[in-house]
């Protein structure tokens, strides 16, 4: 890699790890969907890892992940908070497996689809289906590690919503936070295509 690929990989990485840092501390201060707070930076690790590859969409969900973890120790995300205080070591693996997983996906599944992004279609479909299976292994992940080991605090905040703790997972963490951020993906699918065309060309 030359010295300007270099500088400019890591001006664009920089730029996006402040986008994911900034639009997660906005979503865990100002929005909640639950007990938590929704994901707001699939799209900018999307975009890092189909510009750059899959190990800087790990990174950049790895970024996510410790921000995530660290609005869970100063209580701006009231349930990753509760569950901090329960097993500090297991919330901090949760958050930031989750997001490193998820930014890996979207790098692998994109350029899978879309190899070095010349082709306009090819792109568009990449994104699309990187910007699905995103919040797929995100919401996936997280579920699975409630489930697994945080079972009461999910038995409890299921019981409080008056709901069994399937029905709790299915229509108020899937269906709200999930959509959320597959909405998000979706619509910003075209935007995505055009950054990277506009970056590989």
């Amino acid at each position: 890699m030359r010295a300007s690929e270099k500088t400019r990989r890591l001006t664009g990485l920089a730029l996006m790890t402040a986008i994911v840092i900034v639009l997660q501390l906005v979503a865990s201060a100002l929005v909640r969907v639950g007990v938590f707070a929704p994901t707001l930076t699939l799209a900018p690790i999307l975009i890092g890892a189909a510009i750059y590859g899959p190990k800087a969409g790990a990174y950049l969900g790895g970024v996510f992940g410790v921000v995530v973890t660290i609005t869970c120790i100063i209580g701006w995300d009231a349930g990753g908070n509760a569950l901090w205080n329960a097993n500090p070591f297991l919330t901090a693996l949760l958050c930031i497996l989750k997001g490193v997983a998820a930014g890996l996906a979207a790098g692998l599944v994109y350029w899978a689809i879309a190899g070095d992004g010349k082709s306009h279609r090819a792109s568009l479909v990449g994104s699309i289906v990187a910007g699905i299976v995103s919040p797929v292994v995100n919401t996936g992940i997280f579920l699975l590690g409630l489930f697994f080991l945080f079972p009461t605090f999910l038995e409890a905040w299921a019981t409080s919503a008056g709901q069994t703790v399937l029905t709790y997972m299915i229509f108020t963490m899937v269906s709200v936070n999930f959509a959320l951020e597959l909405a998000i993906n979706l619509v910003l699918s075209t935007v995505i295509v055009r950054v990277v065309n506009a970056r590989m060309h």
